[in-house]
């Protein structure tokens, strides 16, 4: 049992327990960078989408059904992730950039949010050009509602995302609920049907305004689709 009292035995113990640490480390950093333990989306139907319940925002509220929103002409939609966070004003100012060409195409752009906490919604509406309404029970954010928690902080695209936003500009507040991923669509007039459904997939995941226009333009009024016929 000499080797017990030989100092080098137990550096040699400390070192490899150290390396094990640090492989195991080193390699939950780099499956948290796949897409191995990302929350698996689920494809909305046009269906589920019509049957949601949203508020308008007024002192008195009204209730309506989601289908009222692009049943003649279409709509763009961001089911916002929270208000406050500046990666989720980014990107409503990204979509608000192309309210010009959505008002050409008689296509309206709006946004739900989940909750609304003091001035958090009035103080998104400067990065927003379009109309926002509540989710309460929070569908547009399902059918499999996805939640990213403090994994994200170690996402390399994250990081990326932040400075990004931060160099454009953005600031934000840590109010409301922040790990229900958003998302961002684009549905047609009538029963057209979904012809974009960006999911969030991480923060600051934002979809690509070239493809929200392109999808945009391919929505056919209720109007036109009527004298088609």
């Amino acid at each position: 049992m000499s080797f017990l009292q030989d100092p080098s035995f137990f550096t040699m113990g400390m070192w490899s327990i150290g390396a094990g640490a640090l492989g195991a480390a080193a390699l939950a950093l780099l499956l948290a960078n796949t897409d191995v333990f990302l929350s698996k989306s689920q494809k909305a139907t046009l269906e589920y989408l019509e049957d949601i319940d949203l508020k308008t925002l007024e002192k008195e509220p009204r209730t309506f059904k989601a289908k009222e929103l692009w049943e003649k002409n279409g709509a763009v939609i961001m089911a916002v992730r929270r208000p406050g966070c500046f990666l989720c004003r980014e990107e409503a100012a990204d979509l608000s950039s192309l309210k010009p060409k959505l008002d050409e195409l008689g296509v309206p752009l709006y946004a739900v949010v989940k909750e609304q906490i003091r001035t958090e919604v009035q103080d998104f509406q400067p990065y927003f050009k379009g109309e926002i309404f509540l989710d309460e029970k929070k569908r547009f954010y399902g059918p499999q509602r996805r939640k990213m928690m403090f994994m994200g902080f170690v996402r390399l695209g994250v990081w990326y995302n932040f400075f990004r936003a931060r160099n454009g500009g953005f600031s934000g507040n840590l109010e409301g609920e922040g790990f229900i991923l958003g998302g961002v669509f684009v549905v047609g007039s009538g029963k057209q049907g979904i012809l974009l459904e960006h999911r969030e997939k991480e923060f600051g995941d934002k979809v690509n305004p070239v493809s929200v226009l392109e999808a945009a333009r391919k929505i056919q009024p209720q109007t036109s689709a009527a004298e088609s016929k």
